[in-house]
C-alpha cells in the first residue's frame, strides 16, 4: 500500500507528501530529515492519510492535491 499525507505545521500551513509507511515518515518530518519546508516549520502533524494500491496511483494524487492547493493560494 501507498499513501498520500497531509500534515499541518507549526505555522498553519500545509504539507503533502507521499509514502509508504505515514508512521515513519511522519517521524522523519519531525527530526528535520524528510523535507526542507517541514524542517522549519515543525512539529508537523499528520491531519490525514489516503491510501492507495499503487504508488503511481499515490503520485498521481499527490499532484492533484498539490494543484488545489496552488489554485486555491491564487
Amino acid at each position: 500500500m501507498f499513501y498520500v499525507y497531509v500534515l499541518k505545521c507549526k505555522d498553519g500551513s500545509f504539507y503533502t507528501g507521499y509514502t509508504n509507511d505515514v508512521e515513519k515518515r511522519v517521524k522523519k518530518h519531525n527530526t528535520g530529515t524528510a523535507s526542507k519546508y517541514t524542517r522549519s516549520r515543525l512539529p508537523a502533524n499528520l491531519v490525514k492519510s489516503f491510501s492507495f494500491a499503487t504508488q503511481k496511483e499515490a503520485m498521481r494524487a499527490e499532484l492533484k492535491f498539490k494543484k488545489i492547493k496552488a489554485i486555491s493560494r491564487m
